[in-house]
């Protein structure tokens, strides 16, 4: 079972949007970790089509995006050697890297304080509340799949049991 997020800084920072998005990432971080925990380490090279996403790959990607999507608010990811993808791919370390990432984006998230302030982000104009409403929608168009992926797998999600 997965150590509680940090949930002591979305209660620090009381009202607004920035507690409510941390409130958010809590409860999807939770979900996520609860759900790579929950599937049995020999499923993590299982993809559902050639081509496609392994179980892995898929929460790997989750962590790359929660550093590369951080950098939008000015906070630069860990230095990482070749396709993260396809080089850490053992569950251990698929979690262990999750919840680095997840630390990584909390940092950077409770460190906004301009939530109106301009961002270029996928060469589109923005703000710093806009690139924390793109963090959650991928980190929950990603919880969706892994849904999916652990049912086909025959592991129901911890919190709908």
């Amino acid at each position: 079972m997965p150590s509680a997020p940090a949930k002591s800084i979305a209660n620090a920072k009381g009202q607004g949007f920035q507690a409510e998005f941390l409130a958010n990432l809590d409860e999807v971080e939770e979900k996520i970790l609860d759900l790579a925990q929950s599937t049995p380490a020999d499923r993590f090279g299982w993809r559902p089509a050639p081509g496609v996403r392994s179980i892995s790959e898929v929460y790997v990607h989750i962590a790359g995006g929660n550093y590369f999507l951080a950098s939008f608010l000015g906070f630069d990811a860990p230095k990482i050697n070749g396709d993260l993808e396809k080089s850490v791919t053992r569950k251990a370390e698929v979690v262990s890297e999750l919840r680095k990432s997840f630390d990584h984006l909390r940092a950077a998230a409770a460190a906004t304080t301009d939530l109106e302030k301009p961002v270029k982000m996928f060469g589109n104009q923005t703000s710093n509340r806009g690139v924390l409403m793109t963090i959650l929608s991928h980190l929950h168009e990603h919880l969706g799949q892994s849904i999916a992926y652990a049912r086909m797998n025959g592991v129901v999600p911890p919190w709908s049991r």
